[in-house]
């Protein structure tokens, strides 16, 4: 058929409408090639100090540090606060032989800006680190309003349609290379380094992990991995979810930056990977027991897929919940890799000079319906307290007295400044830092923190004293709470104590002015609904 005659068939206007449609929907949006870099100022700070010789001096012989950082573990997700779903003995011995700190905070409730701020003592809003950085933005309207439209996305909703960053913009995103990890500090030092586990901190030269501070990564790059390849292993239980986050974690787990790697080597491994991160770190404690060593080990446990071994499965028989029986087996898998590792540094004789940091990086994920964070509001993603308030244990014999119990609060920003006297480093003049050393804190009694904040958009929280405001994003409607009667944030006060409201604002936005606009946008927000009570914020 020749097309004028198919034009006069289907209709010339009718034709019209279908072209522009089709130019409006293929249109590129992702107009945005700037490149994020880095802060010339700290950037130059940053080379300057770690490349000047270490002149402090102590007798001491330098201690080992060890990080073992659990992945949307909620506090009464185990068994050290009284949860009664999952038994962590190992944990709970690891706390028990130090300190366990009932109001332990993260400076984010969400992965990428928590661990930011956990590797480098400062609030991640202070270089640009507010969100989590972006693998894939809409590339034309046909997508975006496909995903904003046609697609279930539970709670999570998308921003209005902006210029998103290009895949070479999208390439520049990551923990600002002006930043100074831990892992920095300690090679300066002359410590062996290495990261085991989940980096979530860019994933493109510059960004990676033995471009940080780490001399060894076994690992992978993104959010998320699959456990074990999903197949049709009997020793392996998979569980999906029906949230579409579900369907993309499947979907690319062992794909891309999802791939574990040894060093930039892609390891073809169909083991279990919480037991083969525990077999890392006792090879790396190994091959280091005779000299100074940092190892950090980000598990990627509890955080979906949920997979997990037939023998972690079998522990919860009386758990007829499939999706929650899957969850408390992968818990207990966690518990037994801290406790092998927990070992090998007692086997080694290693226990008197090795400080061991126990945390999580944000609260339970109760999208995924096997946790709840009760008695605690809110999970992973809000800044109530069952999204920041996690568990958090610290251990170092001689220096820590057993079964200690601090209540005040504590952040994951102290983590940082805690090594960094723990190997007696010194720390530029030219930054911020927003940490406290705990050892000193604790053995002291002292108050760490006079004010915790959190920010992510216009998502805001501050904790002063009992004090807690809590502001949407969005909607902007303000919440305040006296925690030390309402740890469960039942009981808004904001009508009642428009002056406390006041001074908490006042503080927060004291806090703002030494921030920096986001490095990069966020595409989309979480709507929690409380019922008579809805909260915003931006990811």
């Amino acid at each position: 058929m020749a097309i004028s005659q198919k034009i006069k068939k289907i209709g010339l206007p009718v034709l019209i409408v279908l072209i522009i449609a089709s130019v409006f929907l293929f249109w590129p949006i992702n107009m945005d090639g700037k490149l994020i870099k880095p802060d010339e100022k700290l950037a130059e700070g940053k080379s300057a100090f770690l490349s000047q010789k270490d002149t402090s001096k102590t007798s001491e012989k330098k201690p080992n540090i060890i990080i073992l950082l659990a992945d949307d573990l909620g506090k009464y997700d185990i068994s050290l606060y009284g949860g009664k779903s999952t038994p962590t003995p190992q944990i709970d011995s690891l706390a028990a032989s130090g300190v366990t700190f009932t109001d332990g905070y993260v400076s984010s409730s969400i992965c990428s800006p928590s661990r930011a701020g956990l590797l480098t003592g400062r609030y991640q809003e202070r270089f640009g680190h507010e969100f989590q950085p972006g693998d894939r933005y809409p590339k034309n309207n046909l997508e975006y309003y496909a995903f904003k439209y046609l697609i279930n996305t539970d709670s999570w909703r998308l921003n209005p349609k902006i210029e998103y960053p290009n895949d070479a913009s999208i390439a520049t995103q990551g923990l600002p290379q002006s930043e100074i990890t831990f892992a920095d500090l300690a090679k300066r030092k002359g410590y062996s380094t290495a990261i085991i586990g989940k980096w979530h901190l860019g994933h493109n030269k510059g960004f990676f992990p033995l471009d940080r501070g780490f001399d060894y990564h076994y690992g992978f790059y993104q959010a998320f991995s699959l456990f074990a390849p999903e197949d049709d292993n009997p020793d392996i239980i998979n569980h999906h979810h029906k949230d579409f986050t579900d369907k993309v974690i499947w979907g690319n787990g062992r794909v891309g930056i999802g791939q574990i790697r040894r060093d930039t080597t892609i390891i073809k491994d169909k083991a279990y990977l919480t037991e083969t991160f525990a077999d890392e770190a006792e090879a790396f404690i190994d091959k280091n027991k005779t000299k100074p060593f940092l190892l950090y080990v980000p598990f990627n446990a509890p955080h979906t897929p949920f997979q997990v071994r037939k023998k972690y499965y079998d522990r919860f028989p009386n758990v007829k919940d499939e999706n929650k029986r899957v969850y408390f087996a992968m818990i207990s898998a966690l518990d037994d890799a801290i406790g092998r590792i927990i070992a090998k540094v007692r086997k080694e004789g290693l226990e008197e000079n090795t400080l061991i940091i126990f945390a999580s990086d944000n609260g339970g994920a109760d999208y995924t319906f096997a946790t709840t964070n009760a008695p605690l509001k809110g999970g992973k993603f809000s800044h109530f307290e069952g999204g920041i308030n996690v568990p958090f244990a610290l251990s170092w014999k001689g220096k820590i007295k057993p079964h200690t119990v601090y209540k005040t609060p504590v952040s994951s920003l102290d983590i940082f400044s805690t090594i960094a006297t723990a190997i007696h480093s010194d720390l530029p003049k030219d930054r911020i830092y927003d940490g406290v050393d705990l050892i000193s804190t604790v053995n002291n009694n002292k108050e760490a923190h006079q004010n915790l904040y959190w920010r992510s958009g216009d998502a805001k929280a501050i904790r002063s004293g009992d004090w807690k405001l809590i502001i949407s994003g969005k909607t902007h409607e303000k919440w305040l709470y006296d925690l030390s009667k309402d740890k469960s944030e039942k009981n808004d006060l904001a009508k009642k104590n428009p002056a406390k409201v006041k001074e908490l604002q006042t503080a927060l936005q004291n806090w703002e002015k030494g921030l920096v606009k986001p490095l990069w946008p966020n595409l989309m927000h979480y709507e929690f609904d409380f019922g008579t009570q809805k909260y915003f914020v931006d990811l």
